[in-house]
Order: structure tokens, then C-alpha cells, then sequence
């Protein structure tokens, strides 16, 4: 019987893919039939030692890409995507580049942040298992709201990264948004509250979306109760465009006086901005003008964005230029 070796995935994902040689030519070479090369052939894809990538030639992507990392001093990779592609298509793309740009970044004994929501919902769906060593998951932002309690949808979704990876898992089990500030700084004084918040502080990867108010794909924290009507309104009257981690931006990218700022669990950008690696994965023209926000804010390195939402995100900046920091 043939037992399947990695370096037998190696030898034949070689041959077929750097070699050109048929499946059969190969099965001869390893001794072993067809069906075997087939399988070693669909391993080597699945644990990401051969990636696949479509050009299109007709793809703004590079382009876009370039000007978007020039402009904000991130770097920047554009999903192409046919212009005729629905929402949900372009979330799906996205997250599967996402998925497979963050097991190439991450790896034994090495912290990764979490926010929850939609856009982190799909990525996880599309995670590759990559066992590490030492390595740890860290939940960003709490999640209980009024309605229900919010904690098995955020826990769940923590938990498929750490399993993917093989990871210890670090749940934050505070509402997303308290009632009161003092509340929240009588939490955060809280021994098991400090532990998560330092561990999120040893964070070498953070990952999250650009939260958007309203859109084909709803941002899950304006959809599922964790805002009230009053909410929303003082959100709206105070030039909120969105959110990063459940703290709310204008589209200049301040955030500092939003009032529900100082009910909110998630990190500031300034807390962020300390962490090395930041990744931003969006998709949907509902998500520009937050992510232009979080542009503006400082709290990118790195963006995984549809070609559409990229097109729509460099007109829109031309169109409303603003004074932003840029990374050295």
C-alpha cells in the first residue's frame, strides 16, 4: 500500500507542476498508480506547498494595487474579480486570498488578534489546517449585545482560527458595548479582563474588517442588536462612516470624542497601531467609505480587497482628498 509522504507530495506537485510530466509519467517515476498522483497532487494544494493564481489579462488589480500601496504606505493585494461579480462572490474571493495570506504570515510562537464579524466569518471558512507550536488566538473585541447574547457566534468564529492552526484560544467575555463607561473601567481593572487585554497587546497579527452601516452584506455589528435606534442616530449625527473593531470612525478617520467610543471594548487605533502586522480584509461597495476611514486612521499595513471595492476605494479618495499619515 502507498503511504502518502510529504515528500512524495513534493516530488510529484514537482513534476506535474514545474515539470509538465502527465500524471502517468509521474505514477511510473513513484510507483504507484494515477489515482495516487491525483491525491498527492490535491494534497500539495490543500496545505498551500502549490498555490494557484488566475491573471486575467484584462485585471486592474496590479495597478490598483500599486496605487493604493503608494498613496497609504501599505501593501496592498487586489482580488481580481469580473466586474459582474455579486456581493457574496467578491466576499468569498477575498476571503479565500485572506485565508491563505494569513498561514504564510503566521506561525509557531506568534500572538494573532481576531475581531469578529462577517468578513472574518468567511476567512475562517476557507483556513487551511497548519499546526504551529506555541502559538495563540486572541478574541479583539467583546461580544455579548442586548438581544442575544452574541458569545457563541464570536467564540465559535475564534475558535475555528485556533483550530486551524493548532493554537491555545483566549475568549474576551465582555459585552461589545457597555451601558456605562465606568462599568468598562471597572472592568478592564479585573484580573481575567487584564489577562486577555495583554495578551492582545503581545498580538503580532491583527486581523479585522472596515464595519459598515448598511450594504448587501451588513456588517454583523449593525445587524444583529448590537446598537439600538439612539445609537445609530448619535452615530449618524457625529459623522460616524464605520467602525474598526467596534470603535467608530468619521470619515477623516477620528475617533477620539465618539461618544459610544467610551463604551467600546475593541482596541483603539492607537492600541492598533502597536501591533506589527495589520490586516485589513474587506469587500463590498458598502465598505469604502469606512475603509477609507481606517486608512485615514493609521491602522493598516496590510489590505486583501476585491478589485471593485479597490476601484471604488482610489475614486473615492481623488475625488474627497484628505490630509492622512502614512507608515514609514
Amino acid at each position: 500500500m502507498f503511504v502518502e509522504r510529504e515528500q512524495d507530495v513534493l516530488r510529484a506537485a514537482s513534476m506535474y507542476y514545474l515539470q509538465d510530466l502527465k500524471m502517468e509519467v509521474i505514477a511510473r517515476h513513484l510507483g504507484t498508480s494515477r489515482s495516487t498522483v491525483s491525491r498527492l497532487l490535491k494534497r500539495a494544494r490543500e496545505t498551500g506547498l502549490v498555490e494557484i493564481t488566475l491573471r486575467p489579462s484584462s485585471t486592474r488589480a496590479p495597478g490598483l494595487g500599486r496605487s493604493i500601496s503608494a498613496a497609504y504606505g501599505i501593501d496592498t493585494y487586489v482580488v481580481p474579480v469580473p466586474d459582474s461579480a455579486g456581493s457574496v462572490e467578491r466576499l468569498d474571493q477575498v476571503a479565500m486570498t485572506a485565508a491563505r495570506l494569513l498561514a504564510s504570515w503566521f506561525d509557531s510562537d506568534m500572538v494573532m488578534g481576531i475581531a469578529w464579524g462577517t468578513t472574518l466569518a468567511a476567512v475562517s471558512r476557507y483556513l487551511a489546517p497548519k499546526p504551529t507550536r506555541g502559538s495563540a488566538v486572541v478574541q479583539l473585541n467583546g461580544a455579548a449585545n442586548m438581544r442575544t447574547s452574541g458569545v457563541e457566534y464570536a467564540s465559535d468564529l475564534i475558535s475555528s482560527f485556533g483550530s486551524a492552526f493548532g493554537a491555545a484560544v483566549h475568549h474576551f467575555s465582555v459585552p461589545a458595548f457597555f451601558d456605562f463607561p465606568d462599568t468598562k473601567a471597572a472592568m478592564w481593572r479585573e484580573r481575567s479582563v487584564k489577562r486577555v487585554l495583554d495578551m492582545q497587546r503581545r498580538a503580532d497579527i491583527a486581523v479585522f474588517s472596515a464595519g459598515a452601516v448598511a450594504g448587501a452584506v451588513p456588517s454583523h455589528v449593525y445587524s444583529a442588536g448590537y446598537l439600538d435606534e439612539d445609537d445609530v442616530r448619535r452615530l449618524h449625527d457625529e459623522g460616524v462612516v464605520g467602525d474598526v473593531c467596534t470603535v467608530f470612525l468619521r470619515a477623516d478617520g477620528s475617533w477620539q470624542d465618539v461618544s459610544l467610543n467610551s463604551r467600546a471594548t475593541g482596541p483603539t487605533p492607537d492600541e492598533l497601531q502597536r501591533v506589527p502586522r495589520r490586516v485589513c480584509v474587506v469587500a463590498g461597495d458598502n465598505k469604502v467609505a469606512p475603509l477609507l476611514a481606517a486608512l485615514r486612521a493609521d491602522v493598516v499595513t496590510d489590505l486583501v480587497v476585491d478589485e471593485v471595492t479597490a476601484t471604488a476605494l482610489v475614486e473615492a479618495a481623488s475625488s474627497r482628498p484628505h490630509a492622512h499619515p502614512r507608515r514609514p
